[in-house]
């Protein structure tokens, strides 16, 4: 009996042939590592619903910088976390919020790192949404000038990239003249152009204390089901100017981070969110997965699928693990 020339096994017989013939390749250049950041001093509070997770204080978050960034981790993203909050969220674009300031220390102890932060209204604010809220309604108008002042606070205290996550209309088109206007036109923005109401962002809002008081965000967070509307979201946002494209959640959108870089040329970002890492964590706890390769797995799907940088809570777990 004959067999066929081409036997597909012969690439995979050693670990070195398989490292070799490797399509795509993970590394610790593709991390960013979201940190959450809270008022007080020497604070390092672990987050139950996200293991390896913690909140920091805003020295004790510089020291964790300098750590990552030893590790070779080359960006951060900052979610601040005000003991006081209001309806407007007044914390949010406040000179010496908590992301202002530990932007600002940051800078000054590991200047090499990519700092980037979240601009939202859903930590600052007591009501939990993303935005400014009129007879129980987020408004976007209202909303998008709050979010303007807030990115523009946060290059003025150094932040790199500015990643506005609230899903308003034209907020980056907001952003990018209130950036240009004060003259930080070399500010980066980083949308997040497709981020959808999914389920899987429990454990981020128990940590940054942000669940809605009442509703829901699927008035302005993208319709699970919907492809075409976010190639829409992110051909809008390239005309307002984005410089960077996220899609959120990214383990259950791989089709859409796909489709986006098939059709942008602009580099794209895909955040693994809380609930996809925390998931991996309760079942590798239970024993019924491997869970440091269940994990590089998951983050390799994301790269393959297209991404140019990864947002994971696992970023400093696997830099120890991955080359440059």
């Amino acid at each position: 009996m004959s067999f066929p020339n081409q036997r597909m096994r012969r690439l995979r017989r050693t670990e070195t042939l398989r490292r070799m013939s490797r399509e795509t390749t993970l590394s610790r250049d593709d991390l960013v590592l979201p940190l959450f950041v809270v008022e007080g001093h020497g604070v390092r509070e672990p987050i139950a619903s996200m293991p390896g997770v913690e909140r920091f204080s805003v020295d004790q978050v510089v020291e964790e910088c300098r750590r990552v960034w030893d590790l070779g981790v080359p960006a951060v993203i900052l979610f601040g976390i005000p003991d006081d909050k209001d309806g407007r969220g007044s914390g949010a674009d406040a000179a010496d919020g908590i992301v202002q300031r530990a932007v600002a220390a940051i800078k000054r102890d590991v200047s090499g790192l990519c700092v980037m932060t979240d601009v939202c209204m859903c930590e600052y604010t007591d009501h939990g949404h993303c935005g400014m809220i009129e007879a129980e309604h987020v408004v976007n108008d209202p909303s998008v000038e709050r979010l303007a002042m807030t990115a523009l606070s946060h290059a003025r205290a150094g932040a790199d990239i500015v990643a506005p996550s609230d899903m308003m209309d034209g907020r980056v088109g907001a952003i990018r003249r209130a950036l240009d206007e004060h003259a930080f036109e070399d500010t980066i923005i980083l949308s997040y152009a497709a981020k959808y109401a999914s389920a899987y962002y429990g454990p981020f809002r128990d940590a940054a204390e942000s669940t809605p008081q009442f509703g829901d965000r699927r008035s302005y967070q993208m319709d699970p089901p919907n492809a075409r509307e976010a190639m829409r979201e992110m051909a809008l946002d390239i005309e307002e100017g984005a410089d960077v494209l996220m899609v959120k959640p990214a383990l259950a959108y791989l089709d859409i981070l796909s489709e986006a870089r098939r059709r942008f040329e602009l580099p794209l970002a895909a955040y693994h969110v809380s609930g996809e890492y925390a998931m991996i964590h309760a079942a590798a706890e239970r024993g019924w997965i491997d869970g440091p390769r269940a994990m590089e797995e998951a983050l390799v799907s994301i790269k393959r699928a297209g991404a140019d940088w990864i947002l994971t809570y696992a970023a400093a777990d696997l830099a120890g693990r991955l080359g440059h």
